[in-house]
């Protein structure tokens, strides 16, 4: 039976650049609520909520300050609880954003870890005593290269406590059973609310060396994906599992795709996990075509494919790529065996803002694909462009006026016109949604493969070449093509376009 996070798209906002409701120049729950009649054109399954919870922001919400509750900025329980409603009344789905390898430093938990060694929640976090010449316990480092080695020593108790990631985000003591309890506690909090499913933050952190060895020259990671980590999902997923229909989605930044498959094995663990392989690809048909078929070839019938491209953290599309292949990506990942994941702006085909020295905030250079996005023409909603009456938070893109959403669902041929099309296709067809996958061999720069179920047989081509593909082997009518204007298979590809052909029977 097809689940609903296996049928269509699944939308990551950003809630900060989403919409904002009450023009402090920060999106909020209100203003995604308002916007909601755009999620339903594009016919997403679900959204995913980058984090809405206290935070002192240092790292933009990824520094928990209380896993149950609604950061101001954003509004408030009851301003959630109305999402949610407005979101189940259309068929959309809730998915936030948990953090569970790390609190902010502000939080009550850290506060009263730091506060003594005696204190009860001391090992709710990482501490340890310096190394012989006074260093860091070990040498290990943040995922920042801005924030340096992944320790901070506190002068009050005389230890170092551990970060993975900013000194303000320190890592909780997955290894003390009662954390492990108290997190489970806060998904019930969030699942008992109503959300359909989670997405889990960095989640091969929370499973460690506890011996806290040295990394370097080490054979295998010491600071992740610790064999401990099975288990933990296993624990997670019992949770999860005690609702009704609910999924859980991890953040696996590992590059080892045997690695990552493995939090999907056996029906009890992720039922995702995003590939961080495939979304770092270069622009190469050959490249992303090994990992389609390794994924396939190591996974087993329970582990689902989770598609992406771009995220929060990562140089949009058609910044990378350019215009032409950022829509023939939206093809591609709506045609893929598996559930596309779309960040927000990505429907429009995008690219980085452009953020002057003086408005950067983001500690590891994330703003440009940060940017709010632009719902109508500035010549008409004011600087602003729809998503605030304030000034933004972050400086907005260069061409806000052509690629706002106001203007390009009023034009067929846009980017967000393909992107409907697309939902529309995807929710018609079996083949596309659940249907078997194999990559063909049609020539060097095309990327090929087959998606079929029952008398459906759909044959899906990326050309990645810069210029025109010459002649395909290929017998059917065009679905639907990523270049505009093109209404009839004609047996060969446009630079950098993407078709989705009917095969003849």
């Amino acid at each position: 039976m097809t689940t609903w996070w296996q049928r269509g798209a699944i939308y990551q906002i950003y809630p900060r650049s989403y919409a904002d409701a009450n023009g402090d120049g920060v999106g909020d729950l209100r203003g995604i609520e308002q916007r909601l009649e755009h999620l339903s054109a594009l016919g997403v399954e679900a959204v995913w909520l980058s984090p809405i919870f206290p935070s002192p922001m240092a790292d933009f919400g990824y520094d928990v300050a209380d896993y149950c509750d609604i950061d101001p900025q954003f509004g408030t329980l009851e301003d959630f609880d109305a999402l949610t409603a407005a979101c189940h009344a259309r068929g959309i789905r809730i998915i936030l954003d948990w953090v569970p390898n790390h609190t902010s430093d502000r939080h009550p938990w850290f506060e009263a870890s730091r506060s003594s060694r005696e204190d009860p929640k001391r090992d709710w976090f990482v501490w340890r005593d310096g190394a012989p010449d006074g260093g860091p316990p070990n040498d290990w480092e943040s995922v920042f290269e801005a924030a340096g080695p992944a320790w901070t020593h506190d002068e009050a108790t005389g230890q170092w406590y551990l970060h993975s990631f900013l000194a303000e985000q320190p890592d909780l003591n997955w290894d003390n059973p009662e954390v492990e309890a108290a997190m489970h506690g806060v998904l019930r909090f969030w699942l008992d609310r109503g959300v359909d499913g989670l997405r889990l933050d960095a989640i091969s952190r929370i499973a460690k060396d506890p011996l806290l060895r040295n990394q370097t020259g080490a054979p295998r990671a010491h600071n992740e994906d610790w064999d401990t980590i099975h288990e933990r999902l296993r624990g997670i997923r019992r949770v999860v599992d005690e609702y009704d229909d609910r999924m859980i989605v991890g953040e696996v930044a590992l590059h080892d795709l045997h690695r990552t498959v493995s939090y999907l094995r056996h029906g009890d663990q992720l039922h995702l996990a995003h590939n961080f392989l495939f979304a770092e690809q270069d622009w190469d048909a050959e490249g992303f075509r090994t990992s389609i078929d390794d994924f396939e070839a190591i996974a087993d019938p329970e582990s689902w494919p989770a598609w992406f491209i771009s995220n929060h953290d990562k140089s949009r599309a058609t910044t990378r790529f350019g215009l032409g292949a950022s829509r023939a990506i939206g093809m591609m990942l709506y045609a893929l065996r598996g559930t596309p994941f779309v960040y927000q702006g990505e429907e429009l085909c995008l690219p980085d803002a452009e953020i002057p020295a003086d408005r950067i905030v983001d500690v590891d250079g994330r703003d440009p694909e940060r940017a709010p996005i632009p719902w109508e023409p500035p010549s008409e909603a004011g600087p602003g462009a729809g998503f605030t009456t304030g000034e933004p938070w972050l400086p907005l893109i260069a061409d806000a006026e052509d690629l706002c959403v106001t203007r390009q669902a009023a034009h067929p041929d846009s980017a967000l016109s393909l992107y409907r099309r697309l939902a529309e296709l995807r929710a018609g067809s079996e083949a596309l949604q659940t249907g078997s996958q194999r990559t063909l061999d049609l020539g060097p720069g095309l990327l090929a493969w087959v998606r079929e179920a029952g008398e459906e047989r759909i044959l899906a081509i990326v050309n990645f070449l810069g210029t025109a593909s010459g002649p395909v082997a290929a017998e059917g009518s065009l679905i639907l093509s990523s270049r505009p204007g093109r209404d009839e298979w004609a047996g060969s590809l446009d630079a950098y376009e993407a078709v989705l052909i009917r095969l003849e029977s």
